[in-house]
């Protein structure tokens, strides 16, 4: 069968190019900007990729063609696909029909974590035996890649809060039928595309009405909000938390030398003692979700004791990059304010004597705009040093409605923090290298590549050591 992928460089779709490869299809694909590391990645693949769209990306004419969500409706080549009524289906509903198949879905949802989380079952089933399939949100460093097809029973996928495709509008989440559903939080984001936190709720609701009957949630259950959505749709519940008053409690917490030790309580009782080899109270939190996914697939702690602590996580989540002239590199994905709060307080509980320069590229959809002006205000705490990048392409937000890094900058020295702001990369990473000393930790966060700033930092305290 001849497929086609409408931005095919993106991480998902490119993933999916590879499952099709892997299962015998010829598989194209075209893309605006096809660059490293997909572009490479497909290319290791023998996969041809088109750069730039049109309609003669189409010849020949392929059996079927998958639009990626990047895709708007007024591109050329989405456009050739609806006047030929060319076969075309969404990312989501190409997974299904490629990956899942006959087998059953476990699908992690959430604003923060899921993509360690599916990360960290995807890895618990493989250590233990289940020949899994996953589809993750970045790349998983046991595996060195965000997908495998596996023959196992079980998909494993990140569930996605984002729209599906230009012809369709729902939660891509929605087209998936878990037979077990992990909900890690819910939080405001993604204010292209909700209008408000009731809009982002309604999405969550979807999903859970998407479990299939006898099939189970795992949610966090320290946040109010999560167990009141819950409470209202019908599937069965078990929370995970930190606090009492939940299924799986993970109590005592105690950062260990590269990770993090807890016991592991179910319904108030022992279960088993674990090692993670990850950072924060967080990843504690993901690791707990993943160990009630396998407990309800029938494993005991022991086999996952051992699984657990060989876990390597995912790359840009907390990863080291090198530490030179005793400077340690950090990279993470953060970018929600929740998320850089949690990161931050993750590096401080690792590392209590070292200051922390953070610096920091607000360049989401949302973090462009300023809703969340003043939660970033209070997002720095753990946080000795902050250099703060103006957004890049603020003009993609409304001018009444845009961030100011200028004003974060104000709100932090206010509060006694030592921060600045900068209208480029090139000027943050001067001021950067002239702040670094010996024994600091400089955690870079972006969801971008932030201007490659991770390599030239590196590169420059490399030679200058």
């Amino acid at each position: 069968m001849h497929i086609h992928l409408l931005g095919i460089c993106g991480t998902g779709m490119a993933a999916l190019a590879g499952i099709l490869k892997e299962q015998g299809h010829r598989v194209t694909g075209s893309d605006e900007h096809a660059y490293p590391p997909m572009s490479t990645f497909l290319e290791g693949l023998g996969i041809p990729v088109q750069n730039g769209y049109g309609p003669h990306n189409l010849d020949p004419i392929p059996d079927l063609v998958v639009v990626g969500n990047v895709i708007r409706r007024e591109n050329p080549e989405a456009q050739a696909v609806l006047e030929r009524g060319l076969p075309h289906i969404s990312l989501p509903e190409a997974l299904n029909r490629f990956l899942v198949g006959e087998r059953q879905a476990i699908v992690v949802a959430g604003t923060h974590g899921k993509t360690t989380t599916t990360a960290l079952i995807s890895w618990l089933l493989y250590a233990c035996g289940y020949d899994p399939g996953f589809m993750v949100g970045g790349i998983t460093r046991n595996f060195q890649s965000n997908y495998r097809t596996g023959r196992g029973p079980y998909v494993v996928l990140e569930g996605d809060e984002y729209d599906t495709a230009f012809f369709d509008k729902r939660p891509k989440f929605v087209h998936f039928r878990p037979r077990l559903g992990v909900l890690t939080s819910i939080e405001f984001d993604h204010a292209d595309i909700y209008r408000d936190l009731n809009h982002v709720i309604q999405a969550f609701d979807s999903f859970l009405g998407q479990v299939q009957p006898g099939g189970r949630v795992l949610a966090w259950g320290d946040a109010s909000l999560v167990r009141e959505v819950c409470r209202r749709n019908g599937a069965p519940v078990s929370f995970y938390g930190l606090k009492p008053e939940v299924t799986w409690q993970a109590d005592p917490i105690t950062p260990a030398t590269g990770g993090m030790r807890f016991t592991a309580l179910k319904n108030g009782k022992p279960w088993g003692e674990f090692f993670l080899p990850l950072l924060g109270a967080h990843n504690v939190l993901n690791a707990l979700a993943a160990l009630g996914v396998m407990a309800e697939l029938g494993e005991g702690p022991e086999r996952l004791q051992e699984a657990l602590s060989a876990f390597q996580g995912v790359k840009r989540r907390l990863e080291p990059a090198g530490e030179f002239r005793g400077i340690l590199v950090l990279e993470d994905f953060a970018h929600h304010p929740t998320a850089v709060a949690v990161t931050l307080d993750a590096v401080r509980q690792a590392y209590p004597e070292r200051r922390i320069v953070a610096a920091f590229e607000p360049r989401t959809n949302t973090s462009r705009r300023r809703i969340f002006q003043e939660p970033y205000a209070h997002a720095f705490e753990d946080a000795d040093l902050i250099l703060v990048r103006e957004p890049p392409d603020l003009w993609k937000a409304p001018p009444e409605d845009r961030f100011s890094s200028e004003k974060l900058m104000q709100d932090l020295k206010a509060q006694g923090k030592e921060a600045s702001y900068f209208p480029d990369t090139d000027k943050l990473l001067e001021t950067l290298l002239s702040r670094l000393r010996p024994g600091d930790i400089a955690l870079l966060m972006s969801n971008g590549d932030f201007d490659h700033l991770l390599s030239r930092l590196c590169q420059a305290l490399e030679e200058s050591g």
